[in-house]
């Protein structure tokens, strides 16, 4: 079933994108933005973005529910749908910092998932069209594209580790026991860049403290389906309904994965 959204997807990412955040890129006057926590913000785009995409969707499956993430923030009793049947999860601009910067990346998140489980992902380029899709059991795609997960063959292997949501404590353990190991690379704030990065041999692991459904239930689907492996470091799988808890790998194959997780769990 979800294979068929694909045909109206893109075309819906392509609409919003050009009515309510490339309008609005570079453009934005200081009342356009509002801070929603500690170096977490949200613009006047981003609500604009969330609300074309909640009606469309709305009409695509009458029969989703929608969490968005500016809704949940306005609400948080939004979150109670994540474990629904089917589930809309709407990031309408993920990397808003950045887009509020004006620099990329940045992009549009929306997974559908059914009783908890994402079962297709879409993450949008706004700059450059590129659209990665993924259907639980299906594959992965770029543009249309069938996509393999691949490694970049580097030794010793490329992360891109967030120590933003870290405490002191953990912060430090991870840049003495786990950063030897890697070729450390900056993060670009921005799910909807970096799993794709993860898949496309740029980078060959990523850790996330932080584990909104919005920020990862797309990418997530998107490595598996690709071949690599993104999962709670414990290797349960990630659940949008258990978004709350802490700790995800991503990387661009089991090995990768293993490697990453054996070293967290000896910390």
């Amino acid at each position: 079933m979800t294979l068929k959204l694909d045909a109206v997807m893109g075309p819906l990412l392509a609409r919003v994108a050009n009515d309510a955040i490339l309008p609005r890129y570079q453009h934005l006057a200081d009342s356009d933005i509002t801070a929603k926590a500690v170096d977490d913000m949200v613009t006047v785009a981003d609500t604009h973005a969330e609300d074309l995409l909640s009606e469309a969707l709305s009409r695509l499956l009458p029969e989703a529910a929608i969490v968005g993430e500016e809704a949940a923030h306005a609400d948080p009793a939004v979150l109670d749908r994540l474990g629904d049947g089917l589930c809309w999860i709407i990031d309408p601009i993920d990397g808003t910092n950045n887009f509020a910067a004006g620099r990329p990346p940045f992009g549009i998140l929306i997974a559908l998932a059914e009783q908890g489980e994402a079962v297709a992902g879409w993450i949008y380029d706004v700059l450059t069209g590129r659209l990665c899709s993924a259907h639980r059991g299906h594959g992965a795609w770029i543009n249309g594209e069938p996509v393999r997960a691949r490694p970049t063959g580097e030794d010793p292997p490329i992360a891109a580790i967030s120590l933003m949501f870290l405490d002191a404590a953990n912060r430090a353990a991870m840049k003495e026991r786990i950063a030897p190991h890697y070729t450390l690379v900056d993060i670009p704030r921005c799910a909807a860049e970096q799993y794709p990065r993860i898949v496309t041999g740029i980078n060959d692991v990523s850790i996330f403290e932080r584990t909104l459904a919005w920020d990862h239930a797309a990418g997530v689907l998107f490595v598996n389906e690709a071949g690599g492996r993104a999962a709670r470091p414990d290797g349960s799988a990630y659940r949008v309904d258990q978004h709350l808890e802490p700790g995800l790998i991503a990387a661009a194959s089991p090995a990768l994965f293993d490697a990453m997780a054996a070293r967290l769990a000896a910390i």
